[in-house]
């Protein structure tokens, strides 16, 4: 501990700089031992410490940032990034910086569509659980515990070396951490098989802000409900998950078809419409709306493309779509058969290339972007529609990703976990636009288009409320304050939009095991004041 001591206090000299919460060099000094003496790991803490005069600082706060709305020079940086080795180094973090009034964000995988893991309004410090990436399998159980700073790419590729015929229920980014995924839902292509990510986990271990370690058992069935679904950085930072593992088939089968409007794409997307959320549960297809050029020069059309996954070869598939989706057209030419992780590989755009590109952490496309989300609960209309090629094809438009539900979700209460989204809903949608210029004017001009498209869609999707999912971060939803507590009626304008009447139980949760809000974002759950705080 003397060693770690002294080497940290090495830290002082550059934090004086950049930590603008204190004023007395004491404190700083202070909050240096702090951490050293809270960390008892092999690892000093000051190894895992970066001020911004570090020369890796920029390239691990870098590292995994994919939308780079958020990567300018304005965007406010933290303080100190930790990257911890080890339990203690996030305890002695929770524990200093509660006492310190420093405010702390958690980074697993970078993905928040909003930022939120790593840019903060206030003074902050990022702790970045990239280093705490095991994974540990075991067959025989059918399990595996994971720890927060993997990605679903290094789950499904560990799983894979164990067996061919286990998968998990996650999403088709690779490089999303499994961290911010499971603790927000986690769908993917399995989801009408086995549901979420977030049904499919069994236990769990959170720093909770008294710097305890829970498990399961310890936290209680309230906090481990709240964790899976409701967001985890409202309540603690969950360093490791365990899962259940999905038995899959040796052999599936893919296939992506697409069709303009001048192929028939209208009467084929009111067909899926009816049946994407009834077919059999062994198969999931996607539709992805965009504008393409038209026959003519200058003229803009719509493709349709209908990707997806089947639990089986593809002679079961046929007789599946003969019966159920003929107007799709499938043959046999379409067809493409393999494994499970090869279907992975498939849905990330990254068919032929070695499984073990899985392992790579870095996003591989890094943009500017802009997302919204909807649930539909009654097919869309053929003049709904119209209006919507429309907007597809103006300037600066983005593409629609509609995902079937139906199958394992409308089995699942939507009190089971805080996600609420299950039966009822026909697909739900995720609009995005991305762009790669630079500046504020730009960016507006796309954001207005995701906001007037999501403004048009309003008398086409779900209502009182109008639903949204939590992993597509939105923050055009509402708000919370970070200085002080957010009320209840505040934080419910955007809250309830994502977690139903979920969110009440959620705010219970939160006020018991957080009182302080010490855990806090613009979009995290609030804790209750007492009435005659108020």
């Amino acid at each position: 501990m003397g060693a770690s001591t002294s080497a940290i206090l090495l830290l002082f000299a550059d934090l004086v700089v950049f930590i603008s919460w204190a004023t007395s060099s004491s404190i700083h000094e202070n909050f240096l031992q702090c951490l050293s003496f809270n960390s008892n790991h092999t690892t000093p803490i000051s190894n895992v410490l970066y001020t911004p005069k570090n020369l890796s600082y920029s390239d691990i706060l870098e590292s995994s940032i994919e939308n780079l709305r958020f990567s300018s020079s304005a965007t406010p940086k933290p303080l100190l990034i930790l990257t911890p080795l080890h339990v203690s180094h996030i305890q002695a973090t929770v524990v200093c910086s509660k006492k310190y009034g420093t405010h702390v964000r958690i980074r697993s995988g970078g993905h928040d569509y909003e930022g939120l893991s790593y840019v903060s309004g206030l003074p902050f410090i990022m702790i970045d659980l990239s280093e705490l990436r095991s994974i540990n399998i075991s067959i025989e159980d059918g399990s595996a515990w994971v720890e927060a700073g993997a990605t679903v790419g290094e789950v499904y590729y560990r799983i894979a070396q164990k067996s061919r015929t286990y998968g998990f229920p996650a999403g088709s980014c690779p490089t999303v951490g499994v961290g911010g995924h499971f603790s927000g839902g986690g769908f993917g292509t399995l989801m009408r098989k086995y549901g979420l990510a977030a049904d499919n986990i069994v236990d769990a271990y959170i720093v909770v802000s008294d710097g305890r370690v829970l498990n399961r058992e310890s936290m209680g069935e309230d906090l481990f409900w709240a964790i899976r679904g409701g967001g985890g950085a409202s309540f603690g930072v969950i360093f490791s998950w365990k899962i259940k593992l999905a038995p899959v088939p040796p052999i599936v089968t893919v296939f992506t078809i697409s069709r303009t409007l001048e192929q028939g794409a209208l009467k084929v997307f009111l067909k899926w419409q009816q049946v994407g959320s009834t077919l059999q549960e062994d198969i999931f297809i996607e539709a992805i709306l965009g504008a393409v050029s038209g026959s003519q020069e200058g003229e803009k059309t719509i493709k349709v493309s209908f990707k997806t996954l089947f639990l089986g070869n593809t002679s079961e598939l046929l007789s599946l779509m003969k019966k159920s989706f003929p107007d799709l057209g499938l043959e046999a030419k379409d067809c493409l058969e393999m494994s499970w992780i090869e279907s992975v590989l498939y849905y990330a755009d990254l068919s032929g290339v070695p499984e073990n590109v899985l392992l790579n952490r870095i996003p591989r496309f890094k943009n500017y972007f802009k997302a919204k989300s909807d649930y539909v609960q009654e097919t869309i209309s053929e003049t709904g529609l119209q209006g919507i090629w429309k907007m597809l094809c103006q300037e600066g438009a983005g593409i629609m990703i509609l995902s079937p539900y139906g199958g394992r979700m409308d089995k699942i209460s939507e009190t089971e976990v805080p996600f609420p989204h299950r039966k009822g809903n026909l697909y739900k949608i995720q609009y995005l636009v991305s762009w790669d210029e630079e500046g504020d004017t730009v960016s507006k001009k796309y954001i207005n288009w995701t906001r007037k498209l999501y403004e048009y869609m309003a008398p086409y999707v779900s209502k009182l409320p109008r639903a949204a999912y939590f992993n597509y971060r939105d923050l055009d939803l509402g708000m919370n304050k970070l200085k002080g507590n957010t009320s209840y009626a505040q934080a419910s304008i955007w809250g309830i939009k994502y977690f139903g009447f979920n969110f009440d139980r959620l705010v219970y949760v939160k006020t018991k095991v957080d009182p302080s809000n010490f855990f806090r974002n613009e979009q995290s759950i609030p804790a209750l004041s007492p009435w005659w705080k108020n």
